[in-house]
């Protein structure tokens, strides 16, 4: 008959395939199965940021509002009626097409671009060290109720064989009883 494969079997198979050390591989089924692996990844960011990081999260935080885009359309419609309305031919500042506005608006641009793609890859980092996290307490959990469910069933065996021993001895009371 052969024997089921526990999770604690499958993981170091797993490992195994890894190439672990002997040492290595139950160090880690240790750290799995006794020690807590959860970790707070917003703390561990934290700790790592720099002040550019801080910047690029906060200007990320501000350029992706609806406050930001509105306040930006309004500065819009400002600087196009300064130039049409108020201020017209040559004490215009940026007449139209207005060529000041494009490179100041081309300028944002490819500043805002690279910093919010830097806040956003520092995300995506976050997240897998979130996901790797899960993955390592999920596999734990798995682990400590396999163990349960294992212990569970010698318990489920002992309790039937101690049934099982009082039932025979009544039976045995019963028959002595019978006999007097």
């Amino acid at each position: 008959m052969e024997r089921r494969r526990t999770k604690k079997d499958i993981v170091k198979m797993l490992l195994r395939n890894n190439e672990l050390e002997e040492q290595d591989e139950e160090e880690l089924l240790n750290l799995l199965i006794d020690q807590p692996i959860a970790i707070d990844v917003d703390k561990q960011e934290e700790a790592k940021m720099t002040k550019g990081d801080h910047f690029a999260d906060k200007l990320s935080e501000i350029a992706g509002s609806w406050t930001f885009i509105i306040i930006f359309v309004l500065f819009l419609l400002f600087w196009v009626a300064l130039n049409t309305i108020v201020l017209t031919g040559d004490t215009a500042i940026d007449p139209y097409p207005f060529i000041l506005l494009n490179l100041v608006l081309s300028c944002i641009s490819a500043l805002q671009a690279p910093i919010i793609m830097m806040s956003q890859n520092r995300q995506a980092e976050k997240d897998s060290l979130r996901n790797q996290n899960d993955y390592r307490t999920d596999l734990k959990s798995e682990l400590i109720l396999e163990s349960l469910h294992d212990q569970m069933n010698d318990i489920m065996k002992n309790q039937k064989k101690i049934l099982k021993y009082i039932n025979e001895q009544k039976e045995r009371e019963n028959e002595s009883n019978k006999e007097i």
